[in-house]
């Protein structure tokens, strides 16, 4: 399939990808700020009945509108996983964050071709903001056209990530070594982040310990506003990856961080 044809593609399924972002919002705003009781996943990341019912969802949507397409959701799993079309889906981004009444926690929906991203939706449902992008083409937030900014030293940069928890040993050395050039270092965020970034007020982001359906949704949206998303080892990001992002509003900030993470 050439570019365009993908471009095309991916385009058209742009409506559906609203609506099960829509579904992810109304879930989500309904528990928000209220008492919902949260138990512990096996790896001892929260989640509430919000996230539970707001992937149900967005996937009775796809399995009533696109059932030979497949779906990797963060609460309900995998089916149909040698489709082409994969919809890869966060329902609450940042449980954390919703738990403790913070507005930053987002549903993220990526759609996959083949294993690679080829659209994305970042929804902030409580602040009610939304990011959009798709392959080759340009990407908006709240219907107008975004960029990232142009910063080639990483010494200017403003650099963040979700939490210092989430770095181990190695990989918090070599965080340290790029928070060590930068101008400033912001934690907090989740997915709200890279909609920053994309909006060109943050300008690195460098995590670890993430999922296809943390990222998934991120990779159009940035680079469609000109920035550039891969791992650690600039190795581009699909449906596999060893968990490690870095995502930059400028490349040549993002080669130069590569330099920084990579190991000793």
């Amino acid at each position: 399939m050439t570019p365009t044809r993908l471009a095309e593609d991916a385009a058209a399924f742009l409506p559906v990808a609203f609506r099960l972002a829509d579904a992810a919002r109304a879930e989500a705003r309904r528990y928000f700020r209220t008492a919902v009781p949260v138990d512990v996943k096996p790896d001892q990341s929260p989640v509430t009945l919000a996230d539970r019912e707001a992937e149900a969802a967005m996937r009775r949507i796809l399995e009533a509108e696109l059932p030979a397409h497949g779906i990797f959701g963060e609460e309900h799993g995998r089916v149909r996983e040698a489709a082409d079309w994969q919809w890869v889906l966060d329902p609450i981004d940042g449980t954390r964050s919703f738990i403790t009444g913070r507005p930053t926690f987002g549903s993220l929906v990526g759609l996959c071709f083949r294993g690679h991203p080829v659209l994305g939706v970042i929804d902030a449902g409580g602040t009610g903001e939304r990011w959009w992008g798709i392959t080759g083409g340009q990407s908006c937030f709240d219907g107008r056209p975004i960029r990232t900014r142009a910063c080639a030293d990483p010494a200017l940069a403003r650099l963040a990530a979700t939490s210092p928890a989430m770095f181990g040993p190695d990989d918090r050395a070599r965080f340290d070594r790029l928070a060590g050039r930068v101008t400033d270092v912001l934690w907090g965020g989740d997915c709200y982040n890279y909609g920053l970034l994309a909006l060109g007020l943050i300008d690195l982001v460098a995590e670890v310990d993430l999922k296809p359906y943390d990222w998934c949704a991120l990779v159009p949206v940035i680079e469609g506003a000109g920035g550039v998303v891969t791992d650690w080892s600039g190795q581009k990001l699909g449906l596999e990856g060893d968990g490690r992002v870095l995502a930059a509003g400028d490349p040549r900030a993002h080669r130069i961080a590569l330099e920084m993470l990579a190991l000793a």
